[in-house]
């Protein structure tokens, strides 16, 4: 088959443009290398939408913020995952921090971004008591936003699905071959054909682009070490809290996730390999002593599990979005942050660059918006939750108690497409409590054994080889 594009990355960027071109009468594929979408950089990042005014206007990234921004509210009506605006505050230190407010400020009235509002002390002190009395102003944001940045991948991707995307996952690209007016993208499952490739590989955009012959650009990773906290914290602060950025990072944050629970960091570090997941007793300490200095009453001891993502950073600290010297061959690359906040700007954007490079784009009259929305157990009424579990008992057998995620919720995720126990952990938190799966990793490994038909030396974390369990020894003798 001939598909009219090919996306190369299933992360939060590849996902939105999949569903954004579904819009429209063309044939499309999403092409991912692991065991599901959004498994990348997507999953391990601080599930911020950023307010609008931290790029600078005159850069594209600047410009993408904003516009991507005002669309998550429609996104989320739409596909219903995990979003809700909170505002933000970047805090200010000392008098040499105040030019950086200004300048923040200046950025949002350039860009129309509304409600910015420069708090004094006492401000602060009113509204976030848990921040600093040493904190002498801050720039508030009401436009800032966060969201499940995983629940959003798996929500795009089937409604891209569901609207006639090919979702093409554990397809590794080993090769990329242009034969006359369209490409064929070699993976070990499957060859796959497209007059248009779109280059969102991430971390792994800069190989993606040399395998075609137009390496124009590397990526360095930089990783972000991130840590949770109990849930006993709930509510210790309202807003995601901000220090004044540097010129590589926007700092430190305290993050108030959608869940609930907070986040603190990300580090902002380069590292050689593209694989170093790595949490180090250096970044946590550097991540708390920087939070403590704006928000003291936070304590490592209450770290509850910590993660680590890259980020895909080119020499420009741009993003590089364009056609290449190879017709059909367009770049989506060095997409870090704002990137999960402008992705829906830069859907859009491809649309146009597809449209200018000679692709027809008519939309369709049967174009489905929405999907159907997860159930979660624990935000029901207590009169609700009986009512269901009358209707359908899987949802009175709770799984996991840390979260208090029915047995319901984990086989819909499944038929919804989670075939890992990452996905299972994404789409529905079972397992993301304070035991960290603990008790509940042996139960969801049986509903994805009885789900897919598959033994339970099959089920994977994560996919790939990333087994749970193993044949008994005398199992692998027999078969030898």
């Amino acid at each position: 088959m001939l598909y009219d594009v090919l996306i190369i990355g299933g992360g939060v960027i590849g996902c939105t443009i999949a569903r954004e071109l579904s819009r429209y009468a063309i044939t499309t594929a999403l092409i991912e290398k692991e065991g599901e979408v959004g498994f990348g950089t997507s999953k391990a990042n601080s599930g911020i939408i950023h307010g609008g005014h931290h790029g600078p206007p005159e850069t594209l990234k600047g410009q993408l913020e904003w516009e991507g921004n005002q669309q998550w509210d429609t996104l989320c009506d739409e596909l219903g995952f995990g979003f809700k605006r909170i505002g933000e505050l970047t805090v200010a230190m000392d008098e040499d921090q105040l030019p950086t407010l200004d300048q923040l400020q200046d950025y949002g009235k350039r860009k129309g971004v509304p409600g910015l509002e420069l708090w004094d002390k006492a401000r602060i002190q009113a509204e976030e008591p848990q921040i600093s009395t040493e904190a002498i102003a801050a720039l508030y944001a009401p436009t800032t936003g966060v969201i499940n940045p995983y629940e959003a991948c798996f929500g795009l991707a089937e409604s891209a699905a569901r609207n006639g995307v090919d979702i093409k996952c554990d397809r590794r690209v080993t090769a990329i071959e242009q034969e006359g007016d369209h490409w064929r993208v070699i993976t070990p499952n499957e060859t796959l054909q497209g007059r248009f490739i779109l280059n969102a590989a991430g971390l792994y955009a800069d190989k993606m682009a040399d395998l075609a012959g137009v390496a124009t650009f590397s990526i360095r990773p930089r990783k972000g070490e991130e840590y949770l906290l109990d849930k006993r914290l709930n509510g210790f602060v309202k807003r995601v809290i901000f220090p004044c950025p540097t010129p590589v990072s926007k700092g430190i944050l305290v993050i108030p996730t959608y869940d609930g629970t907070l986040m603190v960091g990300p580090t902002a570090e380069y590292v050689d390999s593209k694989e170093d997941l790595t949490t180090t007793a250096e970044g946590g300490q550097q991540v708390f002593n920087s939070v403590t200095q704006v928000v003291p009453g936070i304590s490592p001891r209450d770290c509850i599990a910590e993660f680590a993502g890259l980020r895909a950073v080119t020499g420009s600290e741009d993003f590089i979005i364009g056609p290449t010297a190879k017709p059909g061959f367009i770049n989506v690359a060095g997409i870090q942050s704002p990137g999960l906040t402008a992705a829906p700007a830069i859907a859009t954007l491809l649309v146009e660059i597809l449209r200018d490079e000679g692709l027809s784009l008519t939309p369709k009259d049967d174009f489905i918006p929405t999907i159907p929305k997860p159930i979660h157990f624990a935000s029901l009424s207590t009169e609700e939750q009986i009512e269901l579990a009358e209707k359908d008992p899987s949802y009175g057998r709770i799984v996991c108690r840390c979260e208090f995620i029915s047995e319901g919720e984990i086989r819909d995720a499944i038929r919804r497409g989670a075939s890992t126990l990452d996905g299972i952990k994404f789409r529905t938190r079972a397992g993301m409590g304070r035991c960290q799966g603990g008790f509940c990793t042996g139960r969801c490994m049986q509903l994805l054994s009885e789900e897919l038909d598959l033994p339970l030396t099959a089920i994977t974390k994560r996919g790939g080889d990333s087994w749970v369990a193993r044949p008994r020894q005398e199992e692998v003798s027999k078969s030898c």
